[in-house]
């Protein structure tokens, strides 16, 4: 499993109509609208590279309004869950 956050540049009055048409892509889990320098942050959870390739190139970048992106891959997963898990075993 390959995760990826997608960082986007949108056009203001455009967010909105982009964030709902991203959120209905497959293999696109969750999509935020954030303060800061970027306007939607949208996580990937695909199968692998050329999966996520094809989300992001093929059907996010197509979408009226985004312009620019930022994709940043996940190497691991840390959550507060896990965390405790290893404290918990001495680790």
């Amino acid at each position: 499993m390959v995760t990826a956050i997608v960082l986007l540049d949108v056009e203001r009055e455009k967010v909105n109509e982009v964030a709902e048409k991203i959120a209905d892509l497959d293999g696109v889990t969750e999509v935020y609208s954030v303060a800061g320098r970027h306007d939607l942050a949208v996580i990937v959870r695909v199968k692998d590279n050329e999966a996520l390739a094809d989300v992001v190139t093929k059907h996010v970048r197509k979408i009226d309004g985004i312009q620019k992106s930022e994709t940043l891959i996940a190497f691991r997963v840390y959550s507060r869950h896990d965390l405790e898990g290893m404290f918990s075993i001495g680790m």
